[in-house]
């Protein structure tokens, strides 16, 4: 399902539903249930309280062996957000790094729309097919890369997933040589919510606040909030 069309599905729920309902484990079960599947239904639905004591290879291995509806499509970017990724690397990027790549749908679209530029590709699932990128498996908190190594990094729909965000962020600033980029939801917390998240950015202030580089500019596009950092 498209992501902007999901969005607008979030959008009704979170802020038309009331709370008391919205947030209960009763009316959010058969979400749930159709969305993972009918397969560990409770454990899906406590993922906010288990996540803080999993260790990194259960937090690989819970990620590595995810099964729901959201794995049918493609990517979790809106066309608007990858047009606009596109539009930013399009020319003068020699190298683009996309960290948390899935299975590598924006890269390969960033090398159908520029082929000289060098890409590579970083999650932490433990291999994919890489084709037009080279692919690294790490996870986000530890890139194995020098400073100032790509001209340009995204990283969409992952910090939202991160335990230490502001760790996340910084490792992302210490690898890029110019210009980072970061999507993510534009979400009111709530404990039942169908995607695994445990960071929510409802206003662009928090969302900002979480960067060190000197310009930082925070626009909605198809409901999700998209962060340009430079560092210069």
């Amino acid at each position: 399902m498209n992501r902007k069309f999901t969005n607008i599905i979030r959008y009704f729920m979170d802020e038309w539903i009331p709370p008391a309902i919205r947030d209960s484990r009763w009316f959010m079960y058969p979400f749930f249930w159709y969305a993972y599947r009918g397969k560990n239904i409770e454990a899906a639905m406590d993922f906010k309280s288990r996540v803080y004591t999993m260790s990194p290879e259960e937090y690989s291995h819970f990620y590595n062996n995810l099964d729901t509806i959201s794995r049918n499509r493609e990517t979790d970017l809106s066309p608007g957000c990858i047009d606009e990724i596109l539009r930013l690397t399009s020319s003068n990027t020699p190298s683009a790094a996309d960290i948390g790549c899935g299975h590598g749908y924006l890269l390969r679209r960033m090398h159908q729309a520029n082929p000289d530029m060098k890409l590579t590709g970083v999650d932490i699932l433990e291999k994919i097919p890489a084709e037009g990128f080279d692919y690294v498996s790490a996870p986000i908190e530890t890139l194995p890369f020098p400073d100032n190594h790509f001209h340009t990094l995204s990283c969409c729909h992952v910090i939202e997933h991160i335990l230490h965000p502001e760790a996340a962020i910084r490792e992302l600033e210490r690898v890029t040589a110019e210009r980072l980029i970061v999507v993510v939801p534009c979400q009111r917390y709530y404990y039942y919510t169908l995607d695994e998240h445990v960071n929510f950015f409802l206003y662009a202030a928090k969302l900002k606040s979480l960067f060190q580089f000197k310009k930082v500019e925070c626009r909605k596009i198809d409901g999700d909030w998209f962060v340009t950092a430079y560092k210069n």
